[in-house]
């Protein structure tokens, strides 16, 4: 017979092996940034002492390593927030424009999946809509890594387009925007439960990318979770049973997500602050034409160099967004 408590106890057990686990990782990342910086050391005081020219070289590529190591330590120090180590959940949805918006969200789907494999990070497709012409009607990825969630939530809101779009024949400039949602991934978290009887599971054939099961079984899942309204969906699975986890993680984080923000508008109804988050107030926007620019309407970090960001490189607006935060 399981014993009053049994699962409770298996869950913190879990939950603490993980936060070992994660705990383990820093240190590992402090000692080899420790370790670095003591061959560097050694590294100057041979040269000093030498004069060689070889050790010279080897020390002057050895210090940008070292500076770059530091800035990643110092910037996964900011991340204090509860679920900052966890897994991200990324969601893309565009917005009006037909054909324009979903082009624009696929293209935002790749540069998603550049940062995070330039980060070491797997990338797993947990629900994709292709686009009728072009591009996606909706996108979620499971991005896996540490600090995944810490890092990708700086991205979450309104992202706005502006170049002359590929689909007009007559080369006018058009402006699209495309939503994020960045969520955790919550491993059954004590503070989210979720009664069996508020949930209406439907099943349906896949669609899309995913291989010789789709369109031939009911392997796709569409849970609603009828007391809040919120419905989720996977297909990317072969079977029922993982694509019924997979739509069940992402439902947790809604919920968890959800349970935030009503806690966050009562503390803010209590101070008398209102704030409207409307589609079109855009974080961030993403300029091709007439000049290129990509900047943070909430930090004014600016590059450049659109090119680069789209292919991955959002370093300096997450550091942007995480500097601010603190």
């Amino acid at each position: 017979m399981v014993e009053p408590g049994f699962w409770d106890n298996q869950e913190l057990a879990q939950r603490t092996t993980k936060d070992i686990s994660v705990l383990r990782r820093i240190i590992q990342e402090w000692q080899a940034v420790h370790e670095l910086y003591e061959d560097t050391v050694t590294l100057l005081e041979l040269w000093e002492e030498s004069g060689d020219e070889s050790l010279h070289s080897e020390l002057i590529a050895t210090v940008p390593r070292l500076e770059k190591a530091v800035d990643e330590l110092e910037l996964a120090s900011l991340l204090s927030g509860e679920y900052d180590s966890n897994n991200a959940i990324l969601t893309i949805h565009p917005g009006a424009g037909g054909t324009e918006s979903q082009d624009w969200a696929s293209m935002l789907w790749r540069m998603y999946t550049r940062w995070a494999e330039d980060q070491g990070y797997e990338v797993e497709i947990l629900d994709y809509q292709p686009g009728e012409e072009a591009g996606l009607k909706d996108v979620t990825l499971l991005i896996k890594g540490l600090n995944s969630y810490g890092y990708l939530k700086a991205e979450k809101g309104v992202h706005r387009l502006v170049r002359i779009s590929p689909f007009d024949s007559s080369g006018r400039r058009h402006t699209s925007f495309s939503s994020v949602e960045v969520l955790p991934e919550i491993e059954d978290d004590l503070t989210v439960e979720i009664n069996p009887d508020d949930l209406r599971i439907d099943t349906y054939r896949a669609s899309g990318a995913g291989g010789q099961h789709v369109n031939k079984t009911d392997s796709a899942i569409r849970i609603t979770h009828i007391p809040s309204g919120i419905v989720v969906q996977c297909q990317s699975e072969r079977s029922q049973h993982s694509n019924r986890e997979a739509a069940m993680k992402i439902l947790r984080s809604r919920l968890m997500e959800k349970q935030l923000e009503e806690q966050k508008a009562k503390l803010e109804s209590i101070k008398g602050q209102q704030q409207d988050i409307a589609w079109g107030n855009q974080i961030r926007s993403y300029v091709f034409c007439p000049y290129t620019m990509v900047k943070d309407h909430r930090t004014n970090v600016e590059v450049g160099n659109v090119e680069a960001v789209m292919d991955g490189y959002l370093d300096p607006f997450i550091e942007g967004f995480l500097k601010q935060k603190h």
